[in-house]
């Protein structure tokens, strides 16, 4: 069977970090462009990161950009979403999918197809 799993939310302080991780089992992530997406309530899904399947480049939304970080951990078949000088308004459920969506303006696939998603991962934040 096919399973994204997040893991590393958490309550955390403005300012602080954390470190998300997406771990798959049943599929390689480094044959997908993997991405990170949250979901805040009463809005929209947004695309938080995404990293691409044949040379790693990385997408960003604006608002994180700066602050959060992709990568991609092939030997742990895992992909990281790694948070810093987090804001009140990145309090989310964060969960990751293979494909990136239709999120980013400048991507390079336009492939939109996000076939496996995994549960998520909450994370709060606290002044």
């Amino acid at each position: 069977q096919v399973q994204l799993v997040e893991s590393g939310g958490g309550l955390v302080q403005v300012g602080g970090s954390l470190r998300l991780s997406c771990a798959a089992s049943g599929i390689a992530l480094d044959a997908y462009d993997i991405g990170w997406f949250r979901l805040i309530p009463g809005e929209e899904r947004e695309g938080v990161a995404c990293i691409t399947e044949v040379k790693s480049n990385t997408y960003y939304a604006d608002s994180v950009k700066g602050r959060f970080t992709i990568s991609r951990d092939t030997a742990e078949n895992t992909v990281y979403l790694q948070m810093a000088d987090l804001k009140p308004e990145d309090a989310a459920l964060y969960y990751c999918a293979t494909g990136c969506g239709p999120y980013y303006a400048d991507y390079e696939s336009k492939v939109y197809s996000m076939q496996y998603w995994g549960q998520g991962t909450r994370v709060r934040i606290f002044s």
